[in-house]
Parts: structure tokens; sequence; C-alpha cells
């Protein structure tokens, strides 16, 4: 494959220059942040949460286990608008793999930029905060740069019509506002019936036993469809529990308030504690917001936290079957430490037979 000089210019100023294929040709803009985990690169780019923004891999080395097939992907494409690296491997070797990550990106019209100093680039990002960026051909300079705060990303990713899965006697509402496929994995090892809906889908009218709010990109407060279809699912106190977007939204519909993270937290090995229990976990993570724990009601509390910001990392109702959690429990990539919050989940559903 064919590579041309490239840039990469952020709103700020700085140019990052690097390598494209020749076929990529004029400006691709997006919110430039950075990923820290070494494996995962296809199940991180086919999350619907980082729809808008351009990813950039830490790990000096990527591509090196090539790209398999669908089995992996946490949605029916990449949501990424470009994707950032120091090294993209020439060769590869997987026994699942089916092709190179380069003729992946270009089969799924993915814009690329390799050769470029992530070192130097991450460490303008956790300096700066997150910065809209531009990759583009050398010398060719975007005519603007877009917020990428005000647009409405869970309408974009989510589902446009109901989906079902399962056949078991309990029926939970999961909200698409961008679901990544491992949920769904997950939430179907139970005897379960799954009815998986739009993100402005008013179902409280319709029999359910409990509520599942999905991961998603973006700014929660562009989602007042959905706030507004969980404060009426919330009158009816059945168990609830929402993952990383789900949790800004459980908290928005609850009067609390969230807030953008500098660079949010996007890696595998984010350290948060159950606050119940005092143990640690390694978890998942990708977001950009989190809940300001100072306008949370007095009858919810914080169950996890991270370690590293001390960032609200989960929260629960005191008495009220509802608990949220900003990490990944169902991992797809990284450790799958917390997947028992799913058993935690389930064991709620089955004590209101």
């Amino acid at each position: 494959m064919q590579l041309i000089p490239a840039q990469l210019i952020l709103k700020t100023g700085e140019v990052f220059y690097g390598q494209a294929p020749a076929s990529q040709e004029g400006s691709y803009f997006g919110e430039v942040v950075f990923n820290t985990g070494m494996v995962g690169y296809i199940e991180s780019l086919t999350d619907p949460s980082y729809a808008g923004q351009i990813l950039t891999f830490t790990y000096p080395l990527i591509g090196n286990y090539g790209a398999s097939g669908s089995f992996f992907w946490e949605s029916t494409r990449s949501h990424v608008s470009g994707v950032i690296v120091s090294e993209l491997a020439s060769f590869y070797s997987s026994h699942s793999a089916e092709q190179s990550l380069a003729a992946w990106l270009l089969q799924h019209q993915i814009p690329y930029i390799t050769g470029v100093d992530t070192r130097a680039l991450t460490k303008r990002l956790r300096t700066q905060g997150v910065i809209a960026g531009a990759i583009t051909p050398l010398n060719q300079k975007p005519a603007k740069f877009e917020n990428f705060s005000d647009t409405d990303w869970v309408k974009k990713v989510s589902i446009k019509e109901p989906i079902i899965y399962g056949s078991g006697e309990k029926k939970v509402i999961a909200i698409d506002c961008g679901m990544k496929e491992n949920i769904i994995r997950c939430l179907s090892q139970y005897p379960l019936r799954i009815k998986r809906v739009p993100y402005d889908y008013d179902f409280t009218k319709e029999d359910f036993d409990a509520v599942f709010i999905s991961n998603g990109p973006g700014d929660p407060i562009h989602c007042q469809a959905t706030i507004s279809i969980l404060k009426k699912a919330m009158m009816q106190k059945k168990p609830m529990f929402g993952i990383c977007l789900g949790t800004q939204l459980m908290a928005l519909a609850v009067g609390a308030k969230t807030y953008k993270l500098p660079f949010g937290h996007r890696s595998h090995n984010q350290p948060c504690m159950d606050l119940q229990t005092q143990r640690c976990y390694l978890t998942s993570q990708n977001h950009s917001y989190a809940v300001d724990e100072a306008t949370l009601p007095s009858d919810w509390r914080i169950n996890f936290r991270n370690l590293n910001d001390n960032s609200v990392e989960g929260i629960e109702h005191t008495e009220h079957p509802f608990f949220a959690v900003q990490f990944h429990p169902e991992a797809a990539p990284g450790p799958m430490d917390s997947t028992w919050l799913f058993q935690k989940f389930y064991d709620l559903i089955r004590e209101r037979l």
C-alpha cells in the first residue's frame, strides 16, 4: 500500500506529521482522544461510543495480530472519524486473522495516519484536554473545525427499531444509546427476554420487569428524550442498571449534573474501588463525561470511585433497585473482573418474583 506524507492538525495550532494512504484524499475531522490499551483495537474501532472521535492508540505498535471477522465487532460498523498510530504493523500473525489492520481500515473507509509521535500528542492532550483535529494531506489546511460537543451523537448511533433477544419469562428493556454487542451477549446468558429499543422509545406503558441503559457517545445532556423516559420508568421502582453513558443519564434523570473530563478515561486498566467492600477492580473504560457527586440527591450514594482521579465510577439508590457503573463490566476489550454486576442485576430481577 502506497503511503504519502500527511498531517494531523489540532484546532489549537499544533501539527503532527506522518503518512497516510495515497487514496485518502480530503480532510477528516474529529475530537482527538487517546486510548492506552495494548490490544482490542477492532473492538474499540467498532465501539459506538467513539462516534465523532479521532482515536489515538498510544501503544507503539498496532495491528500485529491483524483483523478478524465480525465476531470481535462491538457493532455492525466502525464509528471513529479517524485513527492515529505510531507504527502500523506491516506483518501480522494470528490464527483468527483474515487480513491486516491496514487493509481492514481501507476496506471500511476509515481514514488513518501512521508514523505519528503519539507520545508527544498524548502528552499534549493530557495537558490541554481533548482537542478538535483533522487528518489531512500535507500542506492542506481545513477550512474550520466543528464543535463536537454540540452534536447529538446518540441519535446517530442508536438502533431505529426494537429487537428481541431470548425467550425468558422476565422482560428487560435495554435502551440502546450506542450499545456494545458484548453487553447483549452478557445479558443473554440469563433466562431473560430482552427488548432492545431506540434511545427515544417510550416503553413505560408496556409490560416489563427491569430496565438497562447502555453506553453511548457524546454529551449526555443531549439525550433529553431518554432522560424523560427514565424519570417515568423510575416511578415504577423496577430494577434499573446503567453502564457508562447509562450512569450519566440515570444521574441526570434524578436531577444531578454531569461534567466533561479533561481527557476522559479510555483504557483497559482503570482501577476502581467498590466503596462497600473496599475491593479494587481493574476496569475497561471509554467515556468523556462523569457525574458531579456534589449534585446527587441525598437518597443516592456513590458505590464505585476511580482511584486515578477520584471521579465517580458508580452510583446506586439507597432504597430502590437502581444502580449504575461508569466502567464496562462486559469488557470487550479489557478485564472481566466486574462481570458479576450482570449477576447482581439478574438477582434483583429474580427477587421481584
